[in-house]
């Protein structure tokens, strides 16, 4: 049995938006409050972190996580990736073993230049550094513990990221283009997660009715949209989509054999 947490459904600057008093950063509806993305595979044994978001202190404090056995990086923007410093304490608890870390080479590259420090350019250590061990992945299937993570080459923009599945569960945050390949990755989903960023167009996410297309394409039983902009208020944008679709939020939870 594999549980998935979802920790975060919002968009980079997180719902409600700092300074903004639209009707959706006002909402008193839960649903509407969207921490950074990511998300929480957890087995008997094993437990994975997707993305550490720009929340991923709080995340992991409110969802009690308290050892990671892998973290898997859809690609390199700093929402996805500026927790990284905050993964400390998972080695300073574990004997100093570094977390093992899974990530495209540009992604890679990219948390090394925004964590130096982190890779052997110190000045001193202090407060104690990240220790982790990164492998560079492509679209090859690979085993973190009893997991097998499998890779879907993406497109957000102009670069190139992941999105993953785990059985019949896929997640595919920002993106606005899914290739053949990787929808043919993707078939006979009991549950897909995707990128919906807002209803007008974005040029480099989805918008609700492109992932309303998506989904059509991609057939997964239920489809649940994350990376939500503050244009979208739950409840009022949920009534409008197809019967298999619906807005994620923070804390939904699956559990798949």
């Amino acid at each position: 049995m594999l549980r998935f947490t979802i920790l975060g459904t919002g968009t980079s600057t997180g719902i409600p938006c700092v300074a903004c008093n639209c009707e959706t950063c006002i909402s008193e509806d839960p649903r509407d409050t969207r921490l950074r993305t990511s998300l929480l595979v957890q087995s008997e044994t094993t437990t994975i972190i997707i993305d550490t978001s720009a929340d991923f202190r709080q995340q992991m404090l409110k969802h009690g996580v308290k050892k990671i056995d892998g973290i898997v990086y859809t690609h390199h923007h700093y929402d996805h990736i500026s927790g990284f410093d905050d993964t400390r304490p998972y080695t300073f608890f574990n004997d100093n073993t570094p977390i093992q870390c899974f990530a495209l080479r540009q992604t890679h590259e990219v948390i090394r230049q925004t964590f130096p420090y982190a890779f052997g350019e110190a000045e001193q250590v202090g407060g104690g550094l990240p220790g982790a061990e990164f492998t560079i992945i492509d679209d090859e299937p690979f085993m973190i513990g009893d997991i097998e993570v499998v890779p879907i080459p993406m497109k957000h923009g102009s670069i190139r990221v992941n999105g993953y599945r785990f059985g019949s569960f896929a997640y595919c945050t920002d993106t606005n283009h899914v290739p053949l390949s990787s929808i043919e990755k993707m078939q006979n989903l009991d549950i897909l997660i995707l990128d919906a960023l807002r209803y007008h167009p974005h040029p480099t996410h989805f918008t609700i009715e492109e992932a309303n297309e998506m989904s059509k394409m991609i057939n997964a039983k239920q489809t649940y949209y994350t990376h939500i902009a503050h244009q979208i208020k739950h409840a009022d944008c949920e009534k409008t989509l197809p019967e298999n679709c619906f807005l994620a939020y923070d804390g939904l939870q699956f559990e798949i054999a």
